[in-house]
């Protein structure tokens, strides 16, 4: 199979989805140890926003948009960043980092039934399979009872289940929605509104805003990889891939993420995982695997000929 340059890009892209942010649930982490979850994050999409445009202007790059991209770019920076990252960022605050990535590993799971509600969608035999046995893996992950007894961890796992509603209905909006061609600018306005909507939120809940200059070296570092790699790098690529992929192919980036955020809490953050979450996480893992797989087990395929 021939590489082109779209294929090598498609490629490139998957990689910056699937293990950059899966490093961005460790930062996020550390960031929260410190500094007001919205507050953070506001901080993080308005700077990495004006460096994509500063970027742009010197690439002289048009940043023009019409009143119809500038409404959906915000609807946008509101559900993909507002929602779909800033409340994860609060719930960092009361879960551990890698259990945050495993429950938003079932994404894929709201996605396929978001596409059926709203596009009418047949789901295959195998992606029922699937999401039985992701519903499966998700009742196995948060029905430990020492994990619901920490203090914030129901709150926690709310937050994170609107994160996936937020992100899955995100994805569909975008992949039909007229926005701005080129994928650098697109991210930079979403980005913007995004992080402006959480810094109001910032203001409107009362948060303390640390000064820059009682950031120790983990915060400063934490923020500058979010802003370089996790925002400008990795929300780039996800942009361009949901043009030229389907969303479900674009969701399995949930494959990787939770297992590259997992370890590296454990290695840094001394965070520990029980026996039931690893089976929670097999299980969820392979019910996401269902969802996606082109393939047909043999007991279908003759369900189908009798038919």
């Amino acid at each position: 199979m021939k590489l082109t340059k779209e294929r090598l890009y498609i490629l490139l892209s998957f990689f910056s989805i699937y293990v950059i942010w899966g490093s961005t649930y460790l930062f996020n982490k550390i960031l929260v140890s410190q500094l007001a979850p919205l507050y953070a994050a506001s901080i993080r999409f308005i700077s990495a926003s004006i460096l994509i445009f500063t970027i742009a202007k010197f690439l002289k790059i048009p940043l023009k948009i019409t009143k119809i991209q500038i409404r959906n770019t915000v609807i946008a920076g509101f559900l993909f960043l507002t929602l779909g990252n800033g409340l994860v960022v609060w719930a960092l605050r009361s879960v551990d980092s890698g259990f945050a990535a495993l429950e938003i590993s079932a994404q894929p799971l709201v996605v396929l039934i978001l596409l059926r509600i709203f596009e009418g969608k047949k789901i295959q035999p195998m992606s029922i399979l699937g999401v039985i046995i992701g519903c499966i893996g998700i009742y196995l992950l948060v029905s430990q009872r020492e994990m619901i007894n920490q203090e914030g961890m129901v709150t926690g796992m709310i937050m994170l289940f609107i994160c996936m509603l937020s992100w899955a209905f995100c994805s569909l909006f975008v992949s039909k929605a007229d926005l701005p061609s080129n994928f650098f600018v697109n991210t930079g306005y979403q980005m913007l509104f995004g992080g402006c909507i959480l810094l109001i939120g910032s203001l409107v809940t009362g948060e303390e805003r640390l000064p820059f200059s009682s950031w120790n070296t983990e915060i400063i570092y934490s923020m500058g990889m979010l802003i370089v790699f996790g925002s400008i790098v990795a929300f780039t690529a996800f942009n361009y891939l949901l043009s030229k992929v389907s969303p479900e192919k674009v969701a399995t980036s949930t494959y990787v993420n939770p297992i590259v955020a997992l370890l590296l809490g454990w290695y840094f953050l001394d965070e520990t995982f029980s026996l039931q979450s690893i089976i929670a996480a097999a299980v969820l893992l392979t019910g996401v695997y269902f969802i996606n797989t082109k393939k047909t087990i043999t007991l279908f395929k003759r369900f189908k000929k009798e038919i």
